[in-house]
């Protein structure tokens, strides 16, 4: 919860620009219907002058950015409203890669020229990052990973003889992974295997590009979900 605060603290004091975050808010009050809470409406007005916020400062459509990534037609994006999670799909010859990341994973890069960074420039993230590549029949890998100042950080790579294990998110099978062997802590392998697993990921998309697109993405995702949690609240206190 905190790290979202931050996260929307900072991307909210990079959209404003000028006006700061102590830029003044004229909140109003409507009488409205509600239930027996006495402070229902002001929580809903303060919910309102939110939203209003929110909403005047965000992007209306979908950026630019985005777009063009969706033109490239390289990664398939499934991003379902409601969701904390965020899916990337392609096809590499005979392989099934999917990349998944949850907007619960974003976190502030402190590493990141705090000293010199503009006050009014967006900061930078890092996300953490499932990669799960599989053949038909031939079983599956899982490279746990980090984007991370426009870099992919290796953690962990798995091997699954059976793809399902690799992918599926049910109980059984996080059981089944519990008791098998995850393979070595990827620092610790010989530096030219670990050089070689580096290229083998980029070869696939899985590079510079994509490692800065997952955490900007995340935070536009953070941002919609946000604003409609806001909404959702507010029609509840109402209602």
């Amino acid at each position: 919860m905190f790290a979202r605060q931050m996260i929307r603290t900072a991307t909210r004091s990079a959209r404003v620009g000028f006006r700061g975050m102590n830029a003044a808010r004229c909140i109003s009050y409507t009488p409205l219907r509600f239930g027996a809470g006495s402070t229902d409406s002001t929580l809903s007005a303060q919910l309102s002058n939110e939203i209003q916020f929110e909403t005047e400062n965000a992007t209306p459509e979908e950026p630019e950015w985005v777009r063009v990534f969706k033109e490239e037609k390289i990664w398939s994006i499934e991003d379902k409203s409601g969701s904390d999670e965020i899916v990337l799909s392609r096809q590499f010859g005979n392989e099934n890669i999917r990349v998944l990341f949850s907007i619960s994973d974003l976190e502030q890069d402190e590493s990141a020229g705090q000293v010199d960074e503009p006050v009014d420039e967006v900061p930078a993230y890092s996300v953490r990052m499932s990669v799960s590549i599989a053949k038909p029949d031939n079983g599956a890998m899982t490279i746990d990973c980090v984007s991370q100042n426009e870099s992919i950080l290796i953690d962990n790579i798995s091997f699954y003889k059976d793809s399902k294990l690799a992918t599926q998110l049910t109980a059984d099978a996080d059981w089944e992974r519990r008791g098998l062997y995850i393979g070595p802590v990827f620092d610790h392998l010989d530096l030219d295997v670990q050089s070689e697993f580096q290229h083998f990921l980029a070869e696939r998309g899985v590079d510079e590009r994509l490692a800065m697109f997952v955490p900007e993405y995340a935070v536009y995702k953070e941002q919609k979900e946000y604003v409609k949690w806001l909404a959702n609240v507010k029609d509840f206190i109402e209602a």
